[in-house]
């Protein structure tokens, strides 16, 4: 849960803490007063768009830092994932900075992170609802997911399958139409590679050939003067008796052996200390000048040979001016030919296979399509029963929903993303071939009518709290955010705006930016938002209030009757009231446990 957040330089706040309950905190203030940009401090800390133009003109940066406390194991995962280190007890520390300039940067445990990993973080910890989630509600694909939340695992594993499957075969179908609609580009194409395989082949080239023909080339091209240069080395070393040196020569190792002589003649121990030395250099050069004659031996002025490499060389480079630089890339270049090949098949056998195995993967499809049909179907009931409770409780007690789960028809077998699903054409999209949509029966004897048709505002706010009561139970996000979601509410349905609320904040934390006394009863804290003006500026601070400011609170909240006894007798009277209602609230399911 959120229970620390500290803003900064944000709009009109210049510095405020606030101390969060784990149950139902409920935020209030005058208008102007900054509500709303604590509301932004809780978007910015979830990875929201940050705006320059939030930044306080008095100061150079706006900066919201967050203390979670018993983060969840996925908030857990997520920061060992970027390195971030939370406390013994699971604490962790976000912190978003944003500069007058625009410039944004997020922390998370003290790691520098992108901002990214922060609206992850809130994907875990935090929801926020505000009279934007209204327009959402709107949308047909924000209602199937809705109810695909409701619903759990009995929807979200045959989505997986469904969506598994459904990939598989959109593959096969699109490559099937491939072959079909291309065949002839695709038969030219195979007999492109053909030819090409066909001429590597003729002529065989080994890795690394064309480098060690290269080599082998310039050996046998200057093997004049490398004969030449071994045989005067050979000269050098062994001595010679011809032509070799231009007349008789000593060789270095017939001069070594006679320096080994004179030292072993001349009877001195300090000389003959030496004589090893002069025989380890007379080994050496015994073997040079042996491997120099067997060098001699196999050098050879092959013209045939050197034919032979050049003709070879040629070969190779006809190949790597068409396929690669060289002979290995001409290789890669077959390998890949072949297997590129094997797809190409456009062979009447080859597209009846791939028929085949497109009927059969949609086979597969319509039976996992069908499987979540009737599972939405099924959760779409238990929602618009749950539902329908809340808002007998909402002051709308006649009202009932309806939320309808039907395919998304296809106009046709050739439509795209067609599927047969038991007997019909219907469009297999990628949350599955259903159309969700929730309609609001305001009262009896009227038709469903769509929620932007059949709900006012206010009714429309009741709705989607209804909906998040129902949903509480199936929502593992353990902090959830009202921004005045009672908007257009008001009298008895706003008392039971504010129980609902507290309900739902026995499961989650809740936090409730609100402007109706009879929520702000509700709860465990109640902070306040205050104006403070000075030298023409004006300037916000948050506070929590004790019992006795709280009837000030409310009293001002209730038309402004902070300075009458009536004002205070009646906020008295709303507080008596909310803690009626909650005790009762605690002892149902006590009941409910006493009588199972």
């Amino acid at each position: 849960m959120l229970a620390e957040m500290r803003i900064q330089g944000l709009g009109v706040i210049d510095d405020a803490t606030l101390e969060l309950d784990p149950g139902l905190t409920v935020l209030t203030g005058e208008t102007g007063a900054g509500k709303t940009m604590v509301v932004t401090g809780l978007s910015l800390l979830g990875g929201g768009r940050a705006e320059a133009s939030r930044v306080a003109e008095s100061a150079s940066r706006a900066v919201v830092e967050g203390r979670f406390e018993r983060s969840g194991a996925a908030a857990l995962e997520l920061a060992e994932e970027v390195g971030a280190e939370a406390d013994e007890d699971g604490t962790l520390i976000a912190v978003r900075t944003v500069s007058a300039d625009g410039r944004s940067r997020a922390h998370l445990g003290g790691r520098s992170v992108p901002v990214g990993v922060l609206g992850r973080l809130a994907e875990a910890t935090l929801a926020v609802h505000g009279q934007n989630d209204q327009l959402r509600l709107l949308r047909p694909a924000d209602q199937r997911a809705l109810l695909d939340r409701y619903a759990g695992d009995a929807v979200a594993k045959p989505l997986a399958a469904y969506r598994e499957t459904r990939a598989e075969w959109q593959a096969v179908s699109a490559e099937l139409v491939e072959r079909r609609d291309n065949a002839r580009r695709l038969a030219q194409e195979a007999d492109m590679l053909r030819h090409g395989l066909t001429e590597i082949e003729a002529v065989a080239p080994q890795p690394g050939e064309d480098r060690e023909l290269v080599e082998e080339a310039k050996r046998l091209a200057a093997a004049d003067d490398l004969r030449e240069a071994a045989g005067l080395a050979r000269a050098m070393l062994s001595g010679s008796d011809g032509d070799d040196m231009g007349g008789e020569s000593p060789g270095a190792v017939g001069l070594v052996g006679e320096a080994r002589n004179r030292l072993q003649s001349g009877g001195d121990p300090e000389l003959a200390a030496l004589d090893p030395r002069l025989g380890e250099a007379l080994a050496v050069l015994t073997d040079v000048a042996g491997e120099l004659s067997s060098y001699l031996d196999r050098l050879d002025a092959d013209p045939e040979r050197l034919a032979h490499v050049l003709s070879r060389q040629a070969e190779l480079k006809a190949l790597t001016r068409k396929y690669a630089a060289d002979t290995d890339g001409v290789l890669e270049w077959a390998a890949q030919a072949q297997e590129r090949l094997a797809g190409l098949d456009t062979s009447d056998e080859a597209l009846a296979a791939l028929a085949a195995r497109r009927d059969a993967l949609a086979g597969d499809l319509a039976g996992h399509a069908a499987a979540l049909s009737a599972a939405r179907a099924e959760a779409a009931g238990r929602l618009a029963a749950d539902t329908t409770a809340e808002l007998g409780g909402l002051a709308m007690k006649d009202a009932k929903l309806h939320v309808s789960v039907v395919p998304r028809p296809a106009s046709g077998p050739e439509a795209p993303d067609a599927l047969q699903v038991e007997g019909r054409w219907v469009v297999a999209g990628s949350d599955g071939v259903d159309e969700v949509e929730l309609r609001l029966v305001p009262h009896p004897g009227s038709a469903p009518q769509p929620l932007h048709k059949g709900a006012s505002g206010g009714e429309l706010s009741r709705v989607m709290l209804a909906l998040e009561v129902a949903l509480a139970g199936a929502d593992p996000v353990p902090t959830m955010v009202f921004d005045e979601v009672d908007a257009g509410v008001g009298g008895r349905a706003a008392v039971e705006i504010g129980r609902r609320l507290a309900r739902l904040a026995a499961r989650h934390q809740v936090i409730v930016v609100t402007h109706l006394p009879q929520v702000a009863a509700y709860a465990d804290r109640h902070l306040v938002v205050q104006k403070k003006r000075g030298e023409g500026v004006t300037r916000s601070s948050v506070r929590t209030l004790p019992e006795a400011d709280r009837i000030v609170e409310l009293a001002r909240m209730l038309a402004g009757l902070d300075d009458t006894d009536t004002g205070r007798a009646h906020a008295e009277e709303l507080l008596a009231a909310a803690r009626t209602h909650r005790e009762e609230d605690r002892a149902e399911p006590r009941r409910r446990r006493k009588k199972a």
